[in-house]
């Protein structure tokens, strides 16, 4: 009897935390992939009862059951057109990550890094300064990294400053695009009255993205945003295209989410505008 084919449709490995409130991480990745005409396929680090911007939430971490999870994906032969890694709970979990690339991919297949550990300057309340560095170790196997400011800062070793010029935003890219990765998007840059999201192709340069400013930090814009970039990516949309389209989303999830008056802690509220989101 014939094995069926599992990989007959484009689809994305997401590495990532399963937050049951407050959307973000998987919880908004898989419905954004989705949408754009991608199979989102979730595997797990971690377990929140709800993400670390409340003052309590439950958290379990997944590390001692991947192993046992990725065996069952490699029992059905899969592979990936995308791999797209987001929160990461512990330093093993990094050379579970680098297994699950040697595992999972093929020549074509786009791996997406976003190294969530931080913003506004500081790393987030479960990360260390070890796992941090550890992140790094995933550059080289990127194609692509959408780190916002703060992170961008962290793995190129840089002093962090909310004040970036262009100039210094290329410097900043090509350094993390020496690490590995052929494209750098950095995002989350106030520029005035605007938001800037610096691209860089290596061997293209580089180019800011700008969109209208929107006073309000929600969790998940970031997710929302590497999904987009994700999907695009194994769509084989141009990277600045994608960029644009993720930027342009976010600001019309956070203009919703203000509407409706949704808490800033419970994220953004795409369900309301997902039907805008397209390549088109």
């Amino acid at each position: 009897m014939t094995e069926p084919n599992h990989n007959r449709q484009l689809k994305i490995a997401n590495i990532n935390d399963i937050s049951g409130f407050g959307r973000c991480s998987v919880a908004v990745a898989l419905p954004i992939i989705s949408r754009l005409g991608v199979q989102c396929c979730p595997l797990p680090t971690a377990i929140f009862s709800n993400h670390t911007g409340f003052k309590s939430f439950f958290h379990y971490d997944f590390t001692e059951h991947m192993e046992a999870y990725m065996e069952e994906w490699k029992k059905l032969s899969l592979s990936f057109d995308g791999i797209l890694t987001g929160f990461l709970s512990s330093v093993e979990q990094i050379d579970i990550v680098l297994r699950f690339f040697e595992n999972f991919s093929t020549q074509n297949t786009t791996v997406v890094v976003d190294p969530v550990m931080g913003d506004y300057g500081k790393l987030y309340c479960t990360y260390t300064d070890e796992l941090a560095s550890r992140m790094r170790k995933l550059l080289p196997y990127a194609d692509i990294i959408t780190p916002n400011l703060t992170e961008a800062c962290f793995l190129a070793g840089t002093e962090y400053s909310d004040k970036f010029s262009e100039r210094m935003l290329l410097h900043l890219a090509e350094t993390l695009s020496a690490m590995g990765p052929r494209k750098v998007v950095i995002t989350g840059v106030e520029d005035g009255d605007m938001i800037m999201s610096y691209c860089y192709e290596h061997g293209v340069g580089g180019q800011a993205v700008r969109t209208r400013k929107v006073n309000s930090h929600r969790s998940g814009t970031g997710d929302i945003f590497s999904a987009v970039i994700a999907a695009g990516a194994v769509k084989k949309v141009p990277f600045v295209k994608s960029v644009a389209t993720a930027s342009e989303f976010v600001m019309e999830c956070i203009l919703a989410s203000e509407r409706l008056d949704i808490p800033v802690t419970d994220g953004l509220a795409f369900e309301d505008v997902i039907d805008k989101l397209s390549f088109k």
